[in-house]
């Protein structure tokens, strides 16, 4: 989107807000193209947020604070609504004074904000009035009051007692009901995560999720590291969608330190973007059929991720595609001989997957298995604002590829599969479709790039200024929000994964199914808990 088609957007859309809360009440910009930034009082947020999410076509995507108490004498939120199809999103700013840590919750008309306002609370301690679920979110009930580990006050390293404590379950009555406790230590090596089933013999009735359990203080981490530390963070966030976390974190940065990278590098990164795409996708179709134990699918599943992997390794010598973005650009070139290779893999990789999905999307009793389970319903889908996969495989055409061109999408050309039974088997058909579709695109991406620089000086960030990064990583749609400090050094770096999103609507796909079936959708979700754990 060019800077004056945004200016104009911004200016349009500043006089509609002006129009709704009052002349006085608004500050607007338009800093980069298809980002605007707001600010507005917190008594008039809930209006305003209403006003986009029902009216306006806006969805909230993230929401954070940032203790701003030695810059501007309290700590600020920030909303981030964006519109899929106008493709710009609206950052808006509201003070929270130090002395009244509190704000309107905006949860009751605006359900995709529960989290983040839950998890407002925990970390910075300013409590979200009106909010319905007074439980804590990220921090463990163990864990002692008015101790807030992200304002800035909090040091780094400090050994925080614990003071015991039991998280409590909405509890579930009734003749023959009974508590099934999974986790939060598995069987499988997986992270912990601990599921409360309420069920009635197999029936499940309902599910609650205990998530959090290792969180790291990421963004703890990186305050006041350079964008470079930052980067060493940002792609440890996940292991399996390094690079798309990695690429958001460089957008933002690059935005602040005022550059636009190399044509060259942004299709090198569309590449990469696309390769950790295949190799999670490959892998989740066959690891789907590991919760049906149809061993076939799950072996031949893994044979080909694994050949994916061999490939990241011989192309940018990272299986999971770590150390080749850099702030400005990327740190690794592809050379003829690379894009040869990955012409002639993915090539035989196409063969390869096509024969394996038409195996089991011809096979009766796989198809009895994810045929009407683990049903996410649109209305759900929307509002909580799931992403990715699990979205579109419910009627919700969002894919920020498209809807936020960023690398070289814009210049490619690619379809966006959309089912809309929102079950197991659909989910499966999105990650097959896509498979074929992200083949094309990095066929499309090599036979267009051009020559020349792959990496470009990054300016200083600016200072008290912000800015946003949005990729589609495999699980969907990842945004990251970073803040230079006064140093030029990153102030706040906020994380909204894919996850953050689509676990919270898991819960809702497992009533009426039986308790074999929740490997099953818990697979076909295929959740992060690295994302949670940040």
């Amino acid at each position: 989107m060019a800077k004056e088609d945004t200016t104009r957007m911004g200016e349009s859309f500043v006089a509609q807000a002006k129009k709704l809360l009052g002349e006085d009440k608004v500050l607007g910009s338009a800093p980069y193209p298809g980002e605007i930034h707001l600010e507005t009082g917190k008594d008039e947020l809930p209006l305003l947020a209403v006003k986009m999410c029902r009216d306006w076509g806006f969805c909230l995507i993230q929401l954070l604070a940032a203790d701003e108490r030695e810059t501007r004498g309290g700590f600020m939120l920030y909303y981030t609504f964006a519109h899929d199809l106008e493709k710009f999103s609206v950052t808006v700013g509201c003070p929270v004074g130090a002395d009244q840590p509190l704000f309107p919750s905006i949860t009751p008309d605006v359900p995709a904000a529960h989290w983040y306002e839950r998890e407002i609370r925990d970390l910075f301690g300013l409590e979200p009035q009106g909010h319905p679920d007074t439980r804590r979110l990220a921090l463990h009930k163990d864990w002692p009051k008015r101790v807030y580990p992200l304002r800035r006050d909090f040091p780094l390293g400090t050994e925080v007692p614990r003071t015991g404590g039991q998280f409590s379950f909405k509890q579930v009555q009734g003749e023959g009901v009974m508590q099934i406790p999974v986790g939060p230590i598995h069987a499988g090596i997986i992270e912990p995560g601990h599921f409360r089933f309420s069920a009635v013999g197999e029936n499940i009735i309902n599910l609650e999720a205990r998530l959090f359990y290792t969180h790291r203080g990421m963004e703890k981490l990186g305050e006041g590291r350079t964008p470079e530390q930052g980067l060493l963070l940002a792609e440890r966030i996940c292991g399996a969608c390094s690079f798309s976390h990695a690429a958001a974190y460089c957008q933002a940065v690059e935005k602040l330190g005022g550059v636009k990278i190399p044509v060259r590098a942004e299709f090198i990164r569309t590449v990469a973007l696309e390769l950790e795409r295949l190799y999670n996708h490959v892998g989740d179709v066959g690891n789907i059929c590991a919760g049906i134990g149809f061993a076939f699918g799950t072996m031949h599943g893994a044979r080909l991720k694994e050949d994916l992997l061999q490939l990241n390794e011989k192309v940018f010598g990272s299986r999971f595609l770590r150390g080749i973005n850099t702030p400005g650009g990327v740190r690794r070139d592809l050379s003829t001989a690379s894009q040869a290779l990955l012409s002639k893999t993915l090539t035989s990789l196409s063969g390869d997957f096509r024969e394996l999905t038409e195996i089991l999307l011809s096979t009766e009793s796989y198809l009895d298995r994810v045929q009407g389970t683990g049903v996410l319903k649109q209305q759900v889908a929307a509002d909580l604002h799931a992403v990715g996969p699990a979205a579109r495989a419910a009627g919700i055409d969002r894919d920020a590829r498209r809807d936020y061109p960023h690398e070289a999408y814009d210049r490619v050309s690619f379809k966006v599969p959309v089912y809309h039974r929102g079950d197991v088997l659909a989910r499966v058909r999105v990650r097959i479709d896509e498979v074929f579709e992200s083949v094309e695109i990095i066929r499309q991406a090599i036979a267009l790039m051009p020559e020349g620089k792959i990496k470009a000086a990054v300016g200083p960030l600016t200072p008290s200024g912000y800015a946003m990064g949005i990729t589609e990583s495999p699980r969907g749609e990842n945004v990251h929000f970073v803040m230079g400090g006064p140093d030029g050094k990153v102030f706040r770096h906020m994380v909204r994964s894919a996850s953050y999103c689509n676990w919270p609507v898991l819960p809702t796909t497992v009533p009426g199914s039986i308790v074999p079936d929740f490997p099953l959708i818990n697979k076909s979700f295929e959740l992060c808990y690295s994302c949670l754990d940040r």
